[in-house]
């Protein structure tokens, strides 16, 4: 029975890769990239999802986008497993699933003009449209995402990094999708300049009815954007909860690590740093939680077994033994 309430639905979403040069049968080289992620997008929230370079942010987008594929777990969209999808239903997920990149000069063609990036989804996705058809619908999104229409033949050579992402932003809603993952998509540009493109993602979700998963390393980003916020390290959520939750009461000792980076967290309160936090006191053992070489209030429970994700309150869950008190 499909869950109205729910966009997408991800159930026990496991990605292991086996380092170079070591046998794929041994246990030992497994990098456990994504490993048993669950978690829920609704239609019309922007769901922030924060962690370090290397947490399995990016793995996790692309099983989503089904640019990978699992090791083992689900992914519903709409109430429906991708995994089990036909070839026409996956061309109707490409439709309502779109995603904007980290780095808008890499992710453009150098050799089309921005006119006819932004235009080729809708070209290739409806039948026959003619080509004044085309033009009318790249100057509308150009113009809704602050390009003008005579900008449409020039080469992304030719725009400023915030404008190549305005381009590459246009390109994920030309199609007017359900979901847009945004991965790290102001993190390349300079600050003055993130500001604008925030609002603008703001301003086209409130317009265009987007879901986001908002995925970035900045929690003062996050914190901006999101309703809700999924804290993920080594592979693992850590965390999660509402905006307020997450900013105000924090659990987990790494987010409040990271709430340690932002200048006044909270009017009058800020979280500091405790002595030794950071620093890396062993290696990780499959059956420990992975963060206890970091821990500054780690114990022994946490050498012998990997904290779960449980819940504190309606909405905020934590995955540490001592953060549950």
């Amino acid at each position: 029975m499909k869950d109205t309430n729910l966009l997408m639905e991800i159930r026990g979403l496991k990605k292991y890769f086996h380092a170079r040069g070591l046998q794929y049968w041994k246990k030992e080289g497994l990098i456990r990239a994504v490993d048993d992620v669950s978690l829920e997008i609704r239609p019309g929230e922007t769901l922030g999802l924060v962690g370090e370079s290397g947490c399995g942010k990016s793995t996790l987008a692309k099983l989503i986008m089904g640019l990978d594929t699992p090791t083992a777990g689900d992914i519903l969209f709409e109430g429906e497993n991708i995994a089990h999808y036909s070839n026409d239903a996956w061309r109707a997920f490409r439709n309502k699933v779109q995603i904007i990149f980290q780095d808008p000069y890499a992710s453009l063609n150098p050799r089309r003009t921005a006119g006819r990036t932004i235009g080729e989804p809708f070209f290739i996705r409806r039948k026959n449209p003619g080509k004044k058809e085309i033009e009318e619908h790249v100057a509308r999104l150009m113009g809704k995402v602050g390009l003008s229409r005579d900008q449409a033949d020039r080469y992304p050579h030719e725009f400023s990094g915030g404008q190549r992402q305005r381009i590459g932003i246009a390109r994920a809603i030309s199609l007017e999708p359900s979901l847009v993952i945004a991965d790290e998509p102001v993190s390349a540009l300079d600050v003055s300049i993130q500001a604008q493109i925030l609002n603008l993602l703001k301003d086209l979700q409130d317009e265009l009815h987007l879901t986001y998963l908002f995925i970035s390393h900045n929690l003062g980003v996050i914190r901006h954007m999101s309703d809700r916020v999924v804290v993920m390290y080594l592979g693992r959520i850590v965390e999660s909860g509402s905006n307020e939750a997450i900013f105000r009461n924090p659990r987990h000792p790494y987010t409040r690590l990271l709430l340690s980076a932002i200048l006044e967290v909270n009017k009058g309160k800020s979280w500091k740093t405790p002595n030794g936090a950071g620093e890396l006191k062993g290696i990780v053992q499959p059956d420990m939680c992975r963060f206890y070489p970091r821990c500054p209030i780690g114990g022994e429970l946490c050498l012998k077994e990997t904290p779960q994700l449980v819940p504190l309150s309606e909405g905020h869950a934590v995955a540490c033994h001592f953060g549950r008190l």
